[in-house]
C-alpha cells in the first residue's frame, strides 16, 4: 500500500490586529442533564433579570438603540400556558430540554423563537459546565429538615 503523507502548516502573525468576530467569545449553555441548549454571544449573568420570576431576559428584536442579542436556542416548544400573576394572567409559550423535557424558558408570543420581544431563559435550568447543576438551580427551595421523619 502507498504511504499517506499529510503536512499542514499553520500560519499566525502577532502583529495582526483581532477581528470582531473573532474578540467576540460566544458561551455555550446546558441542560442540567448535559444537553446543550443555548449559545449566545453574552454571559446570562449579565443580562437583565425579570422580578416576577427572576427569569433571565434576552432582548430577541431590535428596537430603538436597544439591540438584539444573538444567539441559538436548541429547545422543544410546547402549547400555551396560563400563568396566575399577582397582577393578573400571562400566557407564556414554553421551552424545554429535547432530551429529558426539563422546562428553561419561555416567551411571551407563539412560537417560533424571536418572535417576541423577549426570550425568557429560567433561573437555574442552565448551566456553563455540562454535566453540572448550576449554583442558582435551588434558590428559593425550602431547606427541609432532615430529622422530621427520616431514619438513618
Amino acid at each position: 500500500m502507498p504511504k499517506v503523507v499529510s503536512r499542514s502548516a499553520v500560519s499566525s502573525s502577532t502583529d495582526a490586529r483581532p477581528t470582531a468576530s473573532a474578540a467576540a467569545a460566544l458561551r455555550v449553555y446546558y441542560c442540567i442533564c448535559g444537553e446543550f441548549i443555548l449559545v449566545i454571544e453574552k454571559n446570562l449573568t449579565a443580562l437583565p433579570k425579570r422580578q416576577t420570576d427572576g427569569a433571565t431576559i434576552i432582548r430577541t428584536q431590535d428596537s430603538g438603540n436597544d439591540k438584539a442579542v444573538v444567539f441559538k436556542l436548541n429547545a422543544n416548544s410546547s402549547d400555551a400556558v396560563l400563568v396566575e400573576r399577582s397582577e393578573g394572567h400571562e400566557r407564556q409559550y414554553r421551552f424545554s430540554c429535547p432530551r429529558c423535557n426539563l422546562l428553561v424558558g419561555y416567551q411571551s408570543t407563539p412560537p417560533p423563537v424571536k418572535s417576541g420581544p423577549f426570550l425568557y431563559i429560567l433561573r437555574g435550568a442552565l448551566t456553563q459546565m455540562q454535566g453540572q447543576v448550576p449554583r442558582d438551580a435551588f434558590d428559593g427551595e425550602i431547606d427541609l429538615e432532615l430529622s422530621e421523619g427520616v431514619t438513618q
